[in-house]
């Protein structure tokens, strides 16, 4: 019996490693490059691209968010931001479509779990879902208002000013830190699923019970759309669900209706960008998704040829391991660093804050370093305020200024579709309470 449980053990450790090993060396590199797009394409760039009610700011909205590392949750605010920036409704709902199915990290973590066919696929489906979702919403004339706050008077980096050597390092920390600690706990649940379907679950035994065809797609839309996904760990389930005989078009519409929704996210896009829009948002999320997953089993099933269950390379075992180690700690590291154990906020989330009065919000729904980014900046450009210190861990936000007031900075927050209420308000000078 102890050696039978030990057997089993050692088996879960061998696939949940070998899957890391595949996927370790690109997710690296993806963590890198999402760092430097996140630091050298400022959003108020994006948001400048994206007025108008044409398909062309559609389109770049579409291509913009493809390679941003931006989960479900995290693409909210900052889709509420573009829109309360001026972007259209159109536009916004192509962000909010395609931006959460892909990023730079999990294209690449593609390659290496699904191999190229896969890893090409997956963007074009992204593409091709937020160019019509975005289409027919600026096509649609809803009746519903939304209620946006005013202008932003904050740049590129809300007066920030940096060299480039300074922004070299704020990538690699974002990269490196921040990115990993917002999706290292999604990540290492998924790499464990992917083992213990690995080990449990027989070769060929889903094929009879799901397969391909319209019911495996159904199957895994069900799954997929009510709870939360991360795009990047969500690969090595679809990998160990393909390799036990689930269809990969199937496998792709878990992928795709997975990361781009779930309920909390629709609820907040319900919100913020109001019913009709909700519907066009969730109807072609199931139409694309569908679709896209019978156009790939078609490519595979006329092709001729199957999934790579890892990337075409030439990447050597050592390699591979040290790259698994180093991914290990760093996913270890940032999942500790945002333990709510830990005294000490993340890094990035505080400044200085001077004298003067002090609004203490209480702020439920962040989930996320960008949505820790998203409320700081909606606070930042409200009239009157000189800092802010934002808190994911508390749930928490501290602004500090003249003239305040507190029921604009409850309504620049939840215009990102969080909840707020006044915790405190203190007079100049005053001591904030913990």
């Amino acid at each position: 019996m102890v050696i039978a449980v030990l057997e089993m053990i050692a088996n879960i450790a061998a696939g949940f490693w070998d899957v890391l090993g595949e996927m370790a060396p690109y997710l690296l590199l993806g963590f890198v490059v999402a760092g430097v797009l996140h630091v050298f394409i400022p959003q108020k760039m994006v948001e400048r691209q994206l007025g108008g009610r044409r398909v062309w700011p559609v389109v770049k909205a579409t291509i913009f968010g493809i390679p941003l590392p931006l989960c479900s949750c995290g693409v909210i605010p900052v889709a509420a931001s573009l829109r309360r920036s001026g972007a259209s409704r159109g536009a916004t709902t192509s962000f909010l479509l395609s931006t959460p199915q892909t990023g730079v990290d999990s294209i690449l973590v593609t390659y290496s779990l699904l191999g190229p066919v896969f890893a090409v696929f997956r963007p074009l489906a992204a593409l091709v879902t937020g160019v019509l979702g975005g289409s027919l919403v600026s096509a649609v004339e809803c009746d519903e208002e939304v209620k946006t706050t005013a202008g932003s008077s904050c740049e590129d980096n809300c007066g920030l000013e940096a060299t480039r050597g300074a922004k070299f390092s704020r990538a690699l920390s974002y990269g490196l830190v921040t990115l990993p600690r917002d999706i290292g706990g999604a990540l290492l649940v998924g790499l464990f699923i992917a083992a213990l379907i690995g080990t449990f679950v027989p070769n060929d035994f889903l094929a009879g019970v799901l397969g391909g065809g319209i019911l495996a797609m159904l199957v895994m839309m069900a799954l997929g759309i009510p709870v939360y996904v991360c795009a990047t760990g969500s690969v090595p389930v679809a990998a160990a669900l393909i390799a036990k005989g689930v269809s990969p078009g199937a496998a792709l519409v878990f992928l795709m209706t997975g990361p781009a929704t779930n309920a909390a996210a629709l609820a907040t896009v319900w919100k913020i960008m109001g019913k009709c829009t909700t519907f066009i948002y969730l109807g072609t999320i199931v139409v694309t998704a569908l679709a896209a997953g019978f156009a790939l089993d078609f490519i595979f099933k006329f092709g001729g040829t199957v999934p790579a269950l890892s990337a075409p390379t030439t990447l050597s075992t050592s390699f591979k391991s040290v790259s698994a180690v180093a991914l290990l700690v760093i996913l270890g590291f940032a999942v500790l660093k945002r333990s709510p154990y830990s005294g000490a906020a993340p890094a990035g989330e505080t400044e200085a804050l001077p004298d003067g009065e002090a609004v203490v919000l209480r702020i439920s729904g962040m989930t996320c370093s960008h949505c820790v980014e998203s409320v700081s900046r909606a606070l930042r450009e409200c009239p009157g305020v000189q800092a802010v210190t934002v808190s994911l861990q508390k749930g928490e936000g501290v602004v500090k200024g003249e003239d305040l007031d507190a029921d604009e900075l409850v309504r620049a927050v939840e215009g990102l579709g969080y909840k707020a209420a006044v915790s405190e308000y203190n007079a100049p000078n005053a001591r904030v309470k913990e």
